[in-house]
């Protein structure tokens, strides 16, 4: 599975199950007599095959329910649709082992606060299949450390706030005397 994304710290996330894996599943020794015999006999598999379609179909809803998961919780945040790697199994249906979905994750230029609100999501989305992958993982630290560096921008800015609200020097600020004659 890979997700992309648009900002300045792309991310990419690869399943253990990558694209030649997958098409390894379908390719081998007995592949040219495998499709001669499919040619005389075009609905029966061998045990072996059959047992690499069973594997393919368990692969195939992983890699959708994962790729699901992420553009699901992303949200307003997912640039495109699920894109999928697909190999063509030894019945001659397709099956996907691999995927895309495009996130933005690029903090909101001059606002502390929506950045922050935006990370949540973005780690929300790295970490919502239900076995994140390690890249997943990493994905979530970076969004972690983007909305940190948010909550720091914020900080500062409340407070050059409170200096501006601040009286100038020497002023008395905050008492309240009453003087009766």
């Amino acid at each position: 599975m890979e997700i992309s994304s648009i900002g300045t710290d792309p991310w990419m996330v690869s399943s253990s199950f990558s694209r030649s894996q997958g098409s390894e599943l379908h390719k081998g020794h007995g592949q040219v007599e495998a499709q001669s015999r499919r040619q005389q006999q075009p609905d029966e598999l061998d045990t072996r095959e059959e047992r690499q379609v069973q594997e393919l179909r368990k692969r195939d809803q992983e890699v959708r329910a994962h790729e699901q998961a992420h553009a699901a919780v992303g949200g307003p945040y997912v640039t495109s649709g699920i894109s999928y790697d697909f190999v063509v199994g030894s019945d001659g249906q397709r099956y996907a082992v691999g995927g895309e979905v495009s996130i933005d994750t690029s903090p909101v230029a001059g606002d502390p606060e929506a950045t922050i609100l935006k990370m949540e999501v973005v780690r929300r989305a790295a970490l919502a299949p239900a076995e994140p992958s390690p890249q997943d993982v990493k994905v979530a630290a970076q969004a972690s450390a983007a909305e940190r560096e948010a909550r720091q921008e914020l900080v500062r800015l409340e407070r050059e706030r409170e200096r501006e609200t601040d009286a100038p020097a020497g002023a008395f600020s905050g008492f309240h005397i009453d003087i009766l004659a």
